[in-house]
């Protein structure tokens, strides 16, 4: 990106940085998009968008960007990622076991494995392919357990996140005593949110993370939920990737789970459920009556066969209003944390299931990676959109590439021709992360060579090793 800098004459606004010429895809109120635009940021707020001679007219910048050769859009929000334990193992797991054999005998051993600094190593690199694909704030879905030291190396980067260590209480063998369970499952909650709280809109704050699936008694459930009420925070949950989700709440309540969580007063605004495919119709009206949000992790479903595009009900959700966000899960389940790949998916997979090509529409998918997502984070008032007072968290997408040329329709372009590989460059919060495609915030070279020495030593401590169906010499 060509800079100059420019004192201005006097009687103009200051700012520190004026990005002009650029497509802006905005998301505001309106969906404007700008052909010859601009874009300026004091601090880390966004204080102008709009017409690219006007906004350069009124303002005084210390720094000025030609933006010609790019797309300017919000950053992505990925409502749905596994920052430890996968990353710094991505794609060992094999692609044809089942869901229970994904998730028992292969992903928690590989999480039970990690040292902290295996942790840390593993946040930085999912940090480092979040951001230069675009996403600049994630949800993490609970798998941390140094969640200090994550904090720390995540606060370095520079990237926006909600995150928390994975919560469960239920006592499964028969001399757990439950009641010290839940109660040492809240105080674990209780404790993150004090540490790391979210009021002011920090970069990185703590969230109930909770497991999900059949892992949280209904006490456990309640308290997370007047936690989360009670301190502006959202939950996050695994809910009903599979039919043993429903299976086990209508054995054990008589309800599906979706109708259980309404009963005992869990369902809200503040609540991610991530998954959510096997549902029934009285559950996505549930969902929709109360405000809950559906994580989509449409790359996960393809590949673990969850059977989305047979017993998913999200085009249901959509035309009930539920609000459908994107996330991308684990590196051993979407094996990539490129939103942009996502959004493709999620375009896609209900077009063909379903034949009916009116479905999931460029433009929707692209507010679920954006406007949903910011939502869903709970800092819909402060990202998701390119517009006066937001939050400075935009990206630079590279129209010099194959995958841009022509630009005709820039929503088309975005969500089925490019994808993250053509992130120049990414702002969160004002500070520039990522320039030239590469993240500026820590040495990437060391950190590739870093996971690749740690990765195979937590293959071993896990006890597995790494299935090839050809022989690797």
């Amino acid at each position: 990106m060509g800079r100059v800098t420019d004192s201005g004459p006097p009687g103009l606004v200051p700012v520190d940085l004026l990005i002009r010429d650029a497509w802006i895809v905005t998301m505001d109120d309106e969906r404007r998009i700008f052909r010859s635009g601009a874009l300026a940021v004091t601090g880390d707020r966004i204080v102008a968008v709009g017409p690219s001679d006007d906004v350069a007219r009124a303002v005084s910048a210390k720094e000025t960007i030609d933006g010609s050769r790019f797309v300017l859009t919000p950053g992505f929000v990925n409502c749905h990622v596994h920052i430890t334990g996968e990353p710094i193992t991505r794609g060992y797991v094999p692609d044809d076991t089942d869901w229970r054999t994904n998730v028992f005998d292969w992903l928690i051993p590989t999480y039970m494995a990690q040292t902290p600094e295996d942790e840390r190593l593993s946040a930085q690199l999912a940090a480092v392919e979040m951001l230069r694909t675009g996403t600049t704030c994630f949800i993490e879905a609970g798998t941390i357990m140094d969640l200090s030291g994550v904090v720390d190396v995540l606060g370095a980067i520079g990237i926006r996140g909600r995150l928390g260590q994975w919560v469960q209480d239920r006592a499964f063998a028969p001399d757990d005593d439950q009641a010290a369970l839940t109660a040492a499952a809240i105080a674990r909650l209780e404790d993150q949110i004090a540490q790391f709280p979210a009021a002011g809109d920090p970069l990185l704050a703590a969230w109930p993370c909770l497991v999900g699936h059949n892992t949280a008694t209904d006490d456990l459930w309640r308290a997370a939920t007047a936690l989360a009420q009670a301190n502006g925070l959202g939950v996050t949950a695994h809910m009903s990737p599979d039919p043993a989700d429903p299976d086990f709440y209508l054995a054990t309540t008589g309800r599906r789970p979706i109708a259980h969580l309404a009963d005992i007063g869990a369902l809200g605004g503040h609540l991610s459920l991530t998954h959510a495919i096997h549902l029934d119709g009285e559950e996505v009206a549930l969902m929709a009556e109360t405000g809950t949000h559906v994580t989509h992790c449409p790359m996960t479903a393809m590949k673990g066969a969850y059977g989305a595009s047979t017993a998913g009900r999200f085009p249901e959700l959509q035309a009930a209003g539920v609000g459908i966000q994107l996330g991308t899960d684990g590196n051993n389940n979407g094996n990539s944390a490129d939103m942009m790949r996502a959004m493709y998916v999620m375009a896609g997979l209900f077009k063909d299931a379903r034949r009916d090509s009116a479905l999931f529409p460029a433009h929707q998918v692209l507010e679920a990676a954006t406007l949903n997502g910011a939502a869903g984070a709970r800092l819909g008032h402060a990202i998701g959109a390119l517009k006066p007072g937001m939050k400075a968290d935009f990206v630079a997408h590279d129209r010099d590439r194959p995958e841009w040329v022509p630009l005709l329709n820039v929503i088309n372009q975005l969500v089925w021709s490019a994808d993250g590989r053509g992130v120049h460059s990414v702002w969160v919060d004002g500070r520039r992360v990522v320039e030239g495609y590469r993240v500026t915030t820590i040495d990437e070279d060391r950190l590739f060579a870093q996971v690749e020495a740690a990765a195979p030593l937590i293959v071993a401590r896990a006890g597995k090793s790494v299935p090839c169906a050809w022989p690797v010499l």
